[in-house]
């Protein structure tokens, strides 16, 4: 039975991104189809981690037998572990300055005025890096990701994490913390930042030699 690889963009990205264009590269020089989808859906407004979790579930039929790995992005990394946990047809994750404690590290950034005035007026332009352009995003999008808890991701299976020690949105000390308490993760550190632009032939070559 053929695997499944799919790869998961981050947040504000698009399957056209640098890391998935790379990826979809070396993916086919190893006569592989790397399946991107797009995870806007063309309704960036509407998303939610829920949604996401809901469109690869469906796209893929991953409550099927067919064995699938996964390779999550940011945002798109925090996807893949929670279909992981909810799905026992993914077999093996490898996850790209993964947001683990998203809203911890995120929200910040944003500052309490402008959280506050999210939540009341429920809309926020967010820079979308696809689209090079500001678009809106509902507050649901928060209320929607409070309900999962990282502590809740604990199924054991094949899990490698390359995180910049640069990272200036989801610090290296996410995947740390994340990957202390679960033996079956490894965790590479490397010298970049949340784009992992610079290392992008290291992390090639950290996926080809785990491939199961």
């Amino acid at each position: 039975m053929d695997k499944s690889y799919i790869y998961l963009h981050g947040f504000a990205s698009s399957p056209k991104s640098a890391k998935a264009d790379f990826l979809r590269d070396r993916f086919r020089e190893q006569q592989i189809n790397l399946q991107i989808p797009n995870l806007n859906q063309g309704d960036f407004y509407n998303l939610t981690l829920t949604r996401q979790l809901h469109q690869i579930e469906t796209e893929y039929n991953l409550k099927s037998e067919q064995k699938k790995v996964i390779i999550g992005s940011s945002f798109g990394g925090l996807t893949a572990t929670w279909l992981a946990q909810r799905n026992p047809s993914v077999e093996q994750l490898f996850l790209l300055a993964p947001a683990f404690d998203f809203l911890t590290h995120v929200l910040p950034l944003l500052g309490n005025e402008k959280l506050q005035q999210w939540q009341i007026e429920r809309d926020l332009s967010v820079y979308h890096h696809g689209e090079q352009r500001d678009v809106p995003l509902n507050y649901h999008f928060i209320e929607d990701l409070s309900q999962y808890s990282d502590a809740q991701l604990n199924r054991s299976l094949p899990t490698l994490i390359v995180h910049g020690r640069q990272d200036e949105i989801i610090p290296v000390q996410a995947s740390r913390h994340y990957s202390a308490s679960r033996p079956w993760v490894k965790l590479i550190e490397v010298e970049s930042d949340h784009t992992l632009g610079n290392v992008l032939p290291e992390i090639w070559q950290a996926i080809k030699l785990n491939l199961d």
